[in-house]
């Protein structure tokens, strides 16, 4: 079992799924290959069993507070990740959303001289400098979601898709209404000021424009809340008598969103969400309601995020790429989550 430590008691909640596996490196695609064969050969071997224990490597893992479904289930995916490896050991911080707290917690890490950092920070700008540090200190940082200012303060970022989810949000909009004259549609955005909410709406604003039938009517900014949902979708189904579809930035306020919904019985339109909750999943499933589809803001990330930190640890490459070392960035895909798909997505929801 893996070695996991805690400083007063990290809570994780949604189980955990397994991620792609990280191994040393890829051989050729022909084994019989004379030239080919001889190219191959200069490359790190494959290894055929990528669980397989390797050099001990110890993960120090810094997250802020799990204040919402998806940090908590980013955390829980990197410890679940952990345990898998027996060869890791796994220290995981409480967790803050205060900026000096965080810091405080990296900085014990460092002191301890893990091998590698796994770092979400609760502000990447802010947290900059002790990712500058922990590298400077010979410690490699793999910088998880939200990311520093200066590539330097890391050796891997590793994070989701938030242009795409907008973009994918809109082509799956676009594909139900193509045939429609005058398609009408809303969004229900995030919190405004954040980049994300804005990279969000730009993708969908893109993806749209693929479709000349379809227009954007209303936006209404929420705050990832259910509360915020609830209220802001309110105010845009008195002010949106007529409409085809709606994209809600997040699972979360999309709870109370489709509460809103729901009180106000309307039933005339097609809603995507978006992150990926295991609600919105099992209500995606029953195909009961307006909820048809939600764009995947991945929390297996994290999962990743704990492969490339031991592959790191242990001087490995990615297995299916030629180069020796991991990547320097790996960006997720935003998936669309339907009712064709959600069964096999179902496992990585999160509460």
């Amino acid at each position: 079992m893996t070695k996991l430590t805690s400083r007063r008691g990290l809570l994780f909640g949604a189980a955990a799924v397994s991620a792609g596996a990280v191994l040393t490196g890829c051989t050729s695609n022909d084994p019989d290959g004379g030239d080919d064969k001889a190219a191959a050969d200069t490359q790190p071997a494959a290894d055929d069993k990528p669980d397989k224990p390797g050099k001990p490597v110890t993960i120090g893992y810094a997250g802020p507070q799990a204040d919402h479904g998806w940090l908590n289930a980013v955390n829980d995916q990197a410890k679940k990740r952990a345990e898998k490896y027996s060869e890791v050991t796994l220290e995981v911080t409480e967790g803050s959303n205060d900026t000096a707290q965080q810091i405080g917690q990296i900085e014990t890490l460092i002191n301890k001289k893990v091998d590698v950092l796994v770092i979400l920070p609760a502000d990447g700008k802010a947290l900059t400098q002790i990712g500058l540090k922990a590298m400077r200190a010979g410690i490699p940082v793999i910088n998880l979601d939200r990311i520093f200012n200066s590539p330097q303060a890391y050796r891997c970022w590793v994070g989701g898709d938030n242009y795409g989810m907008g973009l994918n949000a809109a082509h799956y909009i676009g594909e139900k209404l193509k045939d429609k004259s005058d398609a009408k549609v809303i969004e229900l955005a995030g919190i405004d000021n954040l980049e994300l909410t804005q990279q969000r709406t730009q993708g969908f604003d893109d993806g749209l424009k693929n479709y000349p039938n379809i227009k954007k009517v209303a936006r209404q900014a929420a705050e990832f809340t259910v509360e915020s949902g609830q209220a802001k979708m309110a105010q845009l189904l008195q002010a949106q008598s007529d409409f085809d579809a709606l994209w809600n930035h997040d699972d979360d306020q999309g709870v109370g969103a489709l509460r809103a919904i729901e009180q106000a019985g309307r039933d005339d339109f097609l809603m995507v969400g978006g992150a990926g909750a295991l609600s919105a999943f099992q209500a995606i499933k029953a195909d009961s309601g307006v909820l048809k589809a939600t764009v995947l803001y991945p929390p297996t990330m994290a999962a990743s995020a704990i492969d490339l930190a031991r592959a790191l640890g242990q001087g490995k490459g990615v297995s299916g790429l030629a180069e020796f070392e991991i990547p320097s960035t790996v960006t997720c895909y935003s998936a669309v989550v339907d009712k064709d798909n959600v069964d096999q997505y179902m496992s990585t929801g999160f509460k």
